[in-house]
């Protein structure tokens, strides 16, 4: 039963809902570089580390520029360096996960719904996982092995959760929990090892309080401590090097997304957004909090960043970016520079995006489509407003606010009159 909770984990609170903006918040301040040590049960030095390349600050220093390519969507550059690093520990898991994990950064700008890269993805982790199960075989101490064993069947249950592969979903999670088990006995030896016990801490807990119907299920699960898991998530963020991008972007969509903390949300994404200035998940992602805070020019200018990117075919750059950013410059033509033909234009380009991803219930689509019919209205376009309303009332859902609106409008603009007798 944990398993299948833990795969239900794998699955929430990893999409962006738009929000109105409200009023900008400051910068929250970094905190100080430390190593949390809660919840250790082996000291440093009371294990064997030799050949643990997860450890090997000179492997770090290395592939500092490989990572920096992969999150930048730098694929191609990022895979090169990762074969070489293959080339020369072919036994070992590591090289295998980051081939995977550059491969899992295609998938990611699409919400996870290509499956054009999947078969690469899952035999990069398959191999991870022989590899990893050897180590572990060999010595059963080897924390590093329980990592990678506990991290790549994670993501694979992940994808294949995603696909709705339930079985293969089921077996994987429960193995990624059975090595986050014993990998977490080396929590003080490298901040990577919290990362998915944080995952647990945080999500046990919230999925409890969200998820009524679930509470049995979490009678087989870890306590968890919603806290702690946010605390050690931000420990993840500042102080591990393979883990703390993924950490900061669990980060920073449970702050917007869970905890309703867009503010805190905020910073992180803006310095993931210039940190990583070519990852178009990570710009729209900041270009949604820019709007919500009320930093219109910075939205305006990502957007427009975005929008250039699609159009000279950049990795990472399709649809899905695509409709963030032209319903941002809709709104902001609309809004705030009072041009209705070129919000028109980008609320068009919006739904266009929309519909080539079928994303057309909610969101973007349907407030685009709303704002087109205001627009009409104002424009005394009656017969154009009626056309979009509809189209609003057919998708919204009932009793919705944009439902609501459209349902008025097209009551207030139904015709009374009779058809002739013959």
């Amino acid at each position: 039963m944990r398993f299948t909770l833990f795969c239900l984990l794998l699955l929430l609170g990893l999409r962006a809902q738009a929000q109105q903006p409200v009023t900008p918040a400051p910068t929250q301040p970094q905190p100080t570089r430390r190593v949390d040590l809660d919840n250790v049960d082996v000291a440093p030095n009371a294990v064997d580390t030799k050949g643990w390349l997860l450890l090997d600050k000179d492997i770090q220093t290395e592939l500092e520029g490989a990572v920096q390519n992969m999150y930048n969507f730098k694929y191609d550059k990022a895979e090169k360096q990762f074969r070489s690093l293959r080339r020369r520990y072919p036994d070992h898991p590591m090289p295998y996960f980051l081939l995977g994990l550059n491969t899992w950064w295609k998938i990611m700008p699409t919400n996870i719904t290509t499956e054009l890269y999947d078969k690469t993805f899952f035999a990069y982790m398959d191999t991870a996982i022989t590899k990893a199960e050897t180590q572990y075989k060999r010595d059963k101490k080897n924390y590093e092995a329980c990592f990678f064993l506990s991290a790549a069947y994670g993501f694979d249950a992940r994808l294949n959760a995603e696909r709705h592969n339930w079985r293969q979903a089921t077996f994987s999670s429960k193995r990624a929990l059975d090595y986050l088990d014993k990998s977490q006995e080396a929590n003080g030896l490298s901040p990577e090892f919290l990362f998915g016990q944080a995952l647990i801490n945080y999500y046990a807990v919230w999925i409890s309080d969200n998820y009524k119907l679930l509470k049995p299920v979490l009678l087989f699960f870890p306590k968890g401590n919603r806290q702690l898991g946010l605390q050690q998530l931000r420990s993840v963020a500042q102080n591990g090097f393979y883990t703390s991008n993924e950490a900061k972007v669990f980060l920073m969509k449970i702050l917007q997304n869970q905890e309703n903390k867009p503010e805190e949300a905020f910073p992180i994404a803006q310095q993931m957004a210039k940190a990583y200035p070519d990852n178009g998940y990570f710009q729209r992602f900041y270009a949604l909090t820019c709007y919500q805070q009320g930093y219109l020019p910075e939205c305006e200018r990502i957007s427009r960043d975005i929008l250039d990117k699609i159009n000279r075919g950049l990795p990472g750059y399709e649809a899905i970016s695509g409709r963030y950013a032209t319903f941002f410059l809709g709104s902001l033509m609309q809004n705030q520079y009072q041009d209705l033909p070129k919000a028109q234009d980008y609320y068009k380009r919006c739904v266009v995006f929309s519909e080539s991803t079928g994303d057309t219930k909610q969101g973007f689509y349907l407030y685009a489509l709303l704002n087109l019919a205001r627009i009409a209205e104002k424009q005394k376009d009656t017969a154009e407003a009626i056309r979009y309303y509809k189209e609003v009332e057919s998708k919204a859902e009932r009793k919705s606010e944009a439902s609501n609106e459209a349902k008025a409008y097209l009551k207030k603009h139904r015709s009374t009159k009779k058809p002739k007798q013959k």
